[in-house]
């Protein structure tokens, strides 16, 4: 067990690490020697160069037979990940509001993390040294880093989660206020609504307190007597407000009322909540839904097909509301008065789709992790590449494995990739647009802002140590694999993908991220300190 300060250490040295490398990139885009058409380039080489060598040189080795069982819980605390990151960002989206055109990245920036080069930096130089073992954990933990990698890459770009980015920019332009004030008409609503259930729970424990008085003094005298009904008829009517009600405009009404007898009813006034969609109806007081219809409805037109690189083609269709039902719409229906093609066949948008997906799963570090398992797995094929203890497979004349030198260039090429991800991170970070003034701050969704910091940097990780935990203590985990899972740990304080930057510049019109530059800042601020803490607890907790 380590001493309080070494974990200290332990835990602060490769965040030192990659704030000084991460330091660099900025200095040099500051300076204008490192130009965002260098730094595109760069990040090309690391998508379909460097990467794709690490892992390959990583997972080879890593992964044999013995272990390839831990490809499933993996795969399973990558899913419920990006599951929870996209419930808690979309919770955020429900009382905080988000910009018009951020209405989806919002989503996006909870669900997927950054699964490179940060955890790849963090994780290489904890293993490296004690408490772990440096000789072999170091090569585990990139190959179990590949793992999340696979799955970032599968559901942002095959199973279509940057289509969410292209969804922001299609239709109309929203002004901020009115998205304000929906927020402000949904917190009004869900805070009243709180309010009366509170109110008639509170009510009817009440009732239930006076019931026990009188049925304790009925036993008292020996007079067993069934419940009573202390409120009742008129009272209980006029006091006692009914559930699943809303405020809204009151309309009151009186006269003599009279009965299909034709004999005059009571002419106490009838209130009556508008508009009329009745859901709760007694002798006095009738209780409405309210149904605000000074809420404006927003039409989005689908735009135009965009190509990105390896990234899919994206179709965002967006919906006509009218006084009835919603339903997609084309654009060349609301912009022209031509005749619209028929629709393709179920064959057609199935051949489509899936070519779409073979497309994106044909990106190089996917085909690199693809490759590399059956090579992994299957020993003749990796005696090939590694040394294999009883090899089937003769050496060549240096001693070595027939192959041994491409493992060679992939480890050397593979080197780069942490130090050239984390200098393009800085870029990127330095491109960023900070506003300066307070009066541009108070323009900004600073409540979502500092709720999604929160819920990916703070609540995140303490809901990854529960589910690790559990998983752990049920035997999906190997309890003894401490680099499994130090790994499945380590994912669950994550920020937001700078590669969220580059999608959303593609697919804006202008070129622009301005709304995910505001969403980033706060939570590398923050990564710094809670990853410290998260790495000193889960060493302590493991070890």
């Amino acid at each position: 067990m380590l001493s309080l300060g070494a974990l200290i250490w332990v835990s602060v040295r490769p965040l030192l690490r990659l704030v000084l490398c991460t330091g660099f990139g900025v200095l040099i885009t500051r300076a204008d020697i490192f130009p965002a058409v260098a730094s595109r380039g760069a990040g090309q080489i690391i998508l379909n160069i460097t990467i794709p060598c690490l892992m390959f040189s990583k997972i080879v080795p890593a992964f044999s037979q013995n272990n390839i069982g831990t490809l499933g819980p993996l795969f399973l605390v990558a899913f419920i990940y990006e599951g929870m990151g996209l419930l808690l960002a979309w919770i955020v989206k429900q009382f905080f509001w988000v910009p018009h055109r951020f209405r989806y990245g919002i989503l996006v920036a909870g669900g997927w993390g950054n699964y490179g080069d940060i955890p790849t930096s963090v994780v290489m130089s904890i293993t490296a040294g004690p408490p772990f073992n440096s000789t072999n954990d170091q090569t585990l933990a990139v190959a179990y880093i590949s793992a999340f990698i696979f799955v970032f890459f599968l559901t942002l770009f095959p199973f279509g989660g940057s289509r969410m980015i292209a969804w922001d920019f299609a239709g109309p332009e929203v002004e901020d206020e009115e998205m304000r004030e929906v927020i402000r008409l949904k917190r009004r609503t869900v805070l009243q609504i709180w309010k009366k259930m509170s109110s008639i729970a509170r009510r009817r424990l009440n009732v239930q307190a006076l019931e026990e008085d009188d049925r304790y003094s009925d036993e008292t005298e020996g007079k067993q007597l069934p419940y009573r009904t202390v409120l009742s008829g008129t009272q209980f009517d006029e006091e006692c407000p009914l559930p699943n009600t809303a405020p809204g405009p009151l309309s009151t009404t009186s006269g003599n009322h009279k009965d299909s007898t034709g004999t005059p009813e009571d002419t106490t006034p009838i209130i009556t909540v508008l508009p009329s969609e009745t859901i709760v109806t007694t002798s006095r007081i009738s209780y409405t839904a309210h149904v605000d219809t000074s809420v404006p409805h927003i039409t989005s037109p689908a735009p135009t097909i965009t190509h990105v690189d390896t990234v899919t083609q994206v179709e965002p269709h967006a919906l006509r509301t009218d006084n009835t039902h919603a339903k997609p719409v084309r654009f060349d229906e609301a912009s022209s008065s031509e005749p619209v093609t028929d629709k393709p066949t179920f064959w057609k948008r199935t051949f489509k789709r899936a070519r779409i997906f073979l497309v994106s799963l044909s990106s190089p570090p996917s085909l690199s992790i693809i490759v590399a398992f059956p090579v992994a797995l299957i020993t003749p094929l990796k005696g090939l590449f590694v040394t294999l203890p009883n090899s089937p497979i003769p050496n060549a004349p240096d001693g070595q494995p027939p192959l041994a030198f491409i493992m060679d260039t992939a480890n050397f090429i593979g080197a780069a990739s942490v130090p050239l991800g984390l200098i393009c991170l800085g870029a990127a970070l330095a491109r960023l647009k900070v506003p300066m003034s307070l009066t541009a701050w108070k323009a900004m969704p600073v409540g979502s802002i500092s709720a999604l910091a929160i819920a990916k940097i703070v609540v995140s990780p303490i809901l990854g140590v529960i589910i690790c935990q559990g998983l752990t203590s049920a035997g999906v985990i190997d309890k003894n694999d401490k680099v499994l899972r130090f790994v499945c740990i380590f994912f669950s304080c994550l920020p937001t993908a700078t590669t969220q930057v580059y999608l959303t510049q593609v697919y804006s019109s202008t070129g622009s991220a301005e709304h995910i530059s505001a969403f980033l800042i706060p939570q590398y601020a923050l990564m710094v300190i809670m990853m410290t803490v998260l790495t000193a607890y889960s060493i302590n907790l493991i070890f």
